[in-house]
């Protein structure tokens, strides 16, 4: 197996420590890629159409992208282990991806505004409506203790990998100030091995 990597993407970095979570790390060769939402990668537009990573390559030659996509083939090939089966314990661990992921796509918008648009076209407003959307999100989050406590599912670890995102590329959002419920689940989510885990080329 083969991932096209970014040692800052978080998106990659949800399936590696998807990955890990299920026994399968080191078992994902990492390949160079240079994805950029201007100056596009035509390097993995080979692959991928939308010149994104993640974008994955199984043993038997599928490519496989987003990173819900490669983490439930990863799932899958573990024997279905981070996404129940069925039930509602299905919807709430993929609803609770699609928070986290959600959370990163404002993350990751907000920081295209600071870093790929030209500084005399920037939109603040924009970009502060982009981040607006993860403190919402936090702010629900604190107030359902119960949809992180207890849980190591693909819910759980979209979230986590939003909040490193975070702690990342905006530091000076300072969230842990404002939402201490949140802040206290992810300091001791985050010492587990696959979300202290790092990777390089």
């Amino acid at each position: 197996m083969k991932i096209l990597f970014s040692p800052f993407s978080p998106y990659v970095r949800k399936c590696l420590v998807t990955a890990h979570e299920l026994g399968m790390d080191g078992k994902i060769a990492l390949l160079p890629s240079s994805a950029h939402p201007i100056q596009r990668d035509a390097a993995i537009i080979g692959h991928n159409p939308l010149g994104k990573v993640p974008t994955f390559f199984t043993d038997d030659g599928q490519v496989l992208y987003d990173s819900r996509v490669i983490c439930e083939y990863l799932d899958v090939q573990a024997g279905g282990r981070l996404i129940p089966a069925a039930g509602p314990a299905r919807w709430a661990t993929l609803t609770l991806q699609s928070l986290g992921d959600g959370m990163l796509d404002a993350a990751l918008l907000a920081r295209y505004e600071d870093t790929a648009r030209p500084e005399a076209i920037r939109w603040p407003q924009w970009r502060a409506g982009q981040l607006d959307k993860i403190e919402t999100s936090l702010t629900h989050l604190d107030a359902e203790p119960q949809l992180l406590a207890g849980r190591v599912d693909l819910g759980t670890l979209a979230v986590g990998c939003a909040l490193w995102y975070l702690d990342l590329r905006f530091p000076d959002l300072a969230w842990r100030e404002r939402h201490a419920p949140t802040a206290a689940w992810y300091e001791d989510f985050r010492q587990r091995p696959s979300m202290a885990a790092s990777w390089a080329l």
